[in-house]
């Protein structure tokens, strides 16, 4: 039986092709990605209150499709459009809040920090994400050749960006910096830093600086590291602004530390997120005793996938 077609709409940001991509491997479908930007004044507009109206974006060439998965506020709208002018019986999920009425959806997957319900709604604890297991573990030897060959476990910190929520300041990261330098004095730790397409340049420069040559600093977004860090780490550290990244971890069962900015406003449903995982003993804050605890590999988005597949018999 030939695969199911899907369309993935997003704004083409690291989080949103995760979890879009995250769900369609898991839905076993034959998917392309399609970068959404509206036109003129569409970009400042509430999803709803625009029309469910081609003009609101700008057009591609449309492949055959059985399926639209989208994720982010620019995408509800051209998600509604193609399944309502389809010609056929076409599914469409949205992934987080859409901001409008959710029976525009086939499925709406969303946090449980997001505190939406319906039918149509299944929750999860966490970002769904497009990782594996198998995947991780295939890259791990990629590191090899950047860190330091010697006894030392290895601490990986794995960083976002400037959010408007959370700020990417030198004030800020000398207190994480400061931090971690002291942790891996006293454990004598390796550091490895993970960059994100998120984190500004800058950064990258002020960690080689501040850590020097006897840690692993990874210049540039390189999905590869990504992946054999997560494999190789003993420790796991993310930025608070990252819900997705905190997710992708989650995956491998090893501890994770969570290092906190300042919020710049009231970020009550990041801390929801990072209370929930906390309380389901997955993470705990920088700055904690340093020790190895055990969890459940936490896989959601393969546990919303076979919901799916149940419910619509594919």
């Amino acid at each position: 039986m030939a695969k199911l077609k899907g369309l993935l709409l997003t704004e083409g940001m690291h989080g949103m092709i995760s979890q879009v991509e995250g769900l369609a491997k898991a839905l076993d479908l034959d998917f392309i990605h399609q970068k959404i930007e509206l036109n003129n004044l569409w970009k400042l507009i509430p999803p709803k209150f625009t029309p469910v109206s081609v003009k609101v974006y700008k057009t591609f060439k449309i492949p055959e499709f059985d399926m639209i998965i989208s994720c982010g506020r620019k995408s509800v709208i051209p998600s509604i459009y193609l399944k309502k002018n389809s010609t056929k019986r076409v599914f469409n999920i949205h992934i987080q809040d859409p901001k409008v009425n959710l029976k525009n959806f086939d499925f709406v997957v969303a946090p449980e920090h997001d505190e939406i319900s319906g039918d149509n709604v299944l929750n999860t604890k966490g970002a769904i994400h497009y990782l594996t297991e198998h995947e991780i573990n295939k890259k791990k030897d990629y590191l090899k050749s950047f860190i330091k060959n010697d006894q030392r476990k290895i601490l990986t910190l794995i960083m976002g960006g400037p959010t408007k929520y959370y700020d990417y300041s030198i004030k800020n990261f000398k207190q994480i910096f400061s931090t971690l330098s002291n942790l891996l004095n006293q454990e004598n730790l390796q550091l490895v830093i993970i960059p994100s397409m998120r984190t500004p340049q800058n950064m990258i420069y002020y960690a080689k600086d501040f850590f020097g040559n006897s840690h692993t600093i990874i210049k540039n977004v390189d999905k590869n590291a990504y992946l054999s860090a997560l494999a190789i780490s003993d420790y796991i550290v993310v930025t608070c602004d990252s819900s997705s990244m905190i997710s992708e971890a989650a995956i491998t069962g090893k501890p994770i530390y969570i290092a906190n900015i300042l919020p710049k406003k009231k970020d009550q449903r990041f801390q929801k997120f990072r209370n929930l995982f906390r309380e389901l003993n997955i993470t705990r804050n920088l700055g904690e005793p340093i020790e190895i605890w055990n969890y459940e590999k936490f896989d959601e988005t393969n546990r919303v996938a076979n919901i799916i597949k149940q419910k619509i018999n594919f």
